[in-house]
């Protein structure tokens, strides 16, 4: 996946909208981030993956899912593009949207 057809996807989701945050491209839920681009142009934040799930993920797949030292305590693991499918990373984030989404809305 690319990070221009993750761009045309997430671009149709209700009041999701292109930002900017860090310097790189993200997008952005009624302005609290949804996700954003690393500097390598690869690697995509994915937020609310806590500790447990995201040692499981990388162990799983060590080739899609990664996180860096500077994120060790935070709940987010790095998923690279290049080796991801429409799905896997459209799911992951849908669950960081539904999060961000107001109560009532999320609920329709």
């Amino acid at each position: 996946m690319t990070f221009a057809e993750l761009s045309k996807i997430l671009l149709t989701w209700p009041l999701v909208e292109a930002s900017t945050s860090y310097g790189t491209p993200s997008f952005k839920v009624k302005g609290k981030l949804l996700t954003r681009l690393r500097e390598d142009g690869d690697s995509l934040l994915i937020k609310g993956v806590e500790p447990d799930e995201r040692a499981m993920l990388c162990e799983a797949f060590p080739d899609l899912y990664y996180f860096t030292d500077h994120y060790r305590d935070y709940p987010l693991v790095l998923i690279r593009l290049s080796r991801a499918d429409a799905a896997t990373v459209t799911s992951m984030l849908d669950r960081t949207y539904q999060s961000l989404l107001p109560k009532r809305r999320a609920k329709t």
